[in-house]
């Protein structure tokens, strides 16, 4: 690189530190520009590397964050390999983050971006972790530094069970046994594959709450949430005569015709096609065979995980903070219960919590409009049998968004809450199903998230990864959105939202 060139990218770093306060988020755009775009590194990275260290020795406190963050963007750009040039560059610079990382008084939006830079130097890992040994990290924080530090054994490969963090997780043998049952079967390239996903979804969590925390101040701690002993929430039993309200708007996925239910069975009276039911549950993602479909759907849902227990109180409200931004608590449970009781407005017909997960909103949107009215949809099985032992009154039905189970026009009022972006891929059918099976005047109302406008912010929000799946996390452009819907034959009534979360009420047309 010749020397015009490293001074032009010099310059922005410079700009950067000698901004006025006003100006800082503006020049760091800048500089974020020059060196870095949706994490991969800009060609005059690496020779640029030391004056943005010799930046974070110099600059105020008000930015010393920004740059210790963009250090470690660019030590991320080239994971998973670790020999660089520019992770070592990055590295080479060690003592003087541990250093600053020691001096007392620096508060914790700079020492959250210290520990976000130093996740990214695993041969480090002993010195690291010993220098931060007294600084009375959350065990969050500390937990997820850990990990980020930690490298793959094969022999005894220890995967998944770290989001948010690794200390939130305690697991009963149960959950032990499942775990070692689907990580015995994969591949090696699987291994690494997962392991992998797992360190970018620390890492973006890492990141997440260190770059928010550098620009607007210390985040709230969510308060300690205890889950629950699985013992608690066994699925009440419940027969196929749980459906029969519904019965009349629900429809065979094989054929589209007309579901009987009875003796432990959904019967298609068009293929005559049979699907199990169980628990209060219908499976509508595969047919029943011969014997007792009831008993064996039970056992299938004896044997689940009870990660929707975990995802209830953990998982859920640290992905918020996440995908929404809402590490200052701007947006609570208690505004989510507000939106939805204002703002579903069923017409006559069943009411579908769509995508329901383990029933939390599920609860709200029953005392919104009763439970009478009410089923539940979701395409995991341990959600479902969560949310029938909280809500034994509320049918279930496992079947996949992307093709809802419902005659036309035959739903009141559809509710998507916190899940359109765990089916991207297929949100945009999903949308045009939910215009199908509502009827006229009913309501859609959804919560989900848009990709943030800060480049660095929306960089960690699709570092999320979800289990035992390979890309990132994908999050909507409102337009996108408001597209579907109108294509839909939906129309929008109510939107709005803080930071980026998205709160959406859609009325189909006549």
């Amino acid at each position: 690189m010749n020397v015009p060139t490293v001074q032009a990218a010099v310059g922005p770093v410079d700009a950067f530190v000698r901004a006025a306060p006003e100006n800082v988020a503006e020049e760091f755009r800048t500089l974020v520009d020059t060196l870095w775009a949706d994490g991969a590194a800009g060609e005059r990275a690496l020779a640029v590397v030391p004056s943005l260290v010799t930046g974070l020795k110099q600059a105020g406190a008000d930015r010393k964050g920004y740059l210790a963050i963009l250090l470690g963007l660019l030590a991320e750009a080239e994971y998973p390999a670790l020999a660089g040039p520019l992770t070592p560059a990055v590295r080479e610079h060690l003592g003087t983050y541990l250093e600053l990382l020691g001096t007392e008084g620096i508060g914790q939006p700079l020492t959250l971006a210290l520990l976000y830079l130093l996740s990214h130097f695993p041969g480090d890992r002993a010195r690291i972790l010993a220098a931060v040994a007294d600084l009375e990290l959350e065990a969050e924080d500390l937990s997820r530094l850990d990990r980020s530090l930690s490298e793959l054994d094969l022999e005894k490969p220890d995967l998944g069970r770290v989001w948010p963090s690794p200390s939130a997780w305690t697991l009963n043998e149960e959950e032990r046994a499942f775990d070692h049952g689907w990580i015995k079967e994969l591949t090696r390239d699987q291994l690494v594959a997962s392991w992998e996903n797992d360190t970018r979804t620390v890492l973006g969590c890492t990141g997440a709450r260190a770059y928010w925390a550098v620009c607007n101040g210390d985040p709230k701690n969510l308060p300690a949430a205890a889950v629950p002993e699985r013992r608690e929430i066994a699925a009440p039993l419940a027969d196929a005569t749980l459906f029969a309200p519904h019965l009349a708007a629900l429809r065979c996925p094989s054929c589209k015709g007309a579901l009987e239910a009875h003796d432990g069975v959904a019967h298609c009276s068009g293929c005559q096609s049979r699907y199990p039911v169980a628990g209060g549950i219908l499976d509508l993602t595969a047919t029943a065979g011969d014997g007792d479909a009831a008993a064996d759907f039970l056992e299938k849902l004896s044997q689940v995980p009870s990660m929707g227990l975990f995802y209830e109180a953990v998982a859920r409200p640290a992905f918020l903070r996440v995908s929404g931004g809402n590490w200052g608590g701007e947006v609570t449970p208690e505004d989510e219960d507000r939106y939805i009781a204002e703002h579903v407005r069923p017409v006559d017909g069943p009411v579908l919590d769509l995508g329901a997960g383990a029933g939390r909103w599920t609860a709200v949107i029953a005392e919104t409009v009763g439970a009478e009215r009410l089923i539940a949809l979701d395409s995991s099985l341990p959600m479902l049998n969560v949310l029938r032992g909280r809500l034994p009154e509320v049918p279930s039905v496992l079947a996949s968004a992307a093709e809802l189970p419902f005659l036309d026009a035959s739903l009141g009022a559809v509710v998507c809450w916190n899940a359109l972006q765990a089916f991207y891929a297929d949100a945009a059918a999903a949308i045009a199903e939910v215009g199908r099976v509502l009827r006229p005047g009913g309501t859609f109302t959804l919560m989900t998230f848009r990709r943030s406008d800060d480049p660095v912010y929306g960089y960690f929000q699709s570092a999320h990864r979800f289990p035992q799946h390979q890309g990132g996390l994908q999050l909507f452009d409102l337009d996108d959105l408001k597209h579907w819907l109108a294509d839909a034959g939906l129309t929008v009534r109510e939107e709005s939202g803080p930071g980026t979360f998205v709160f959406l009420t859609a009325v189909r047309q006549h």
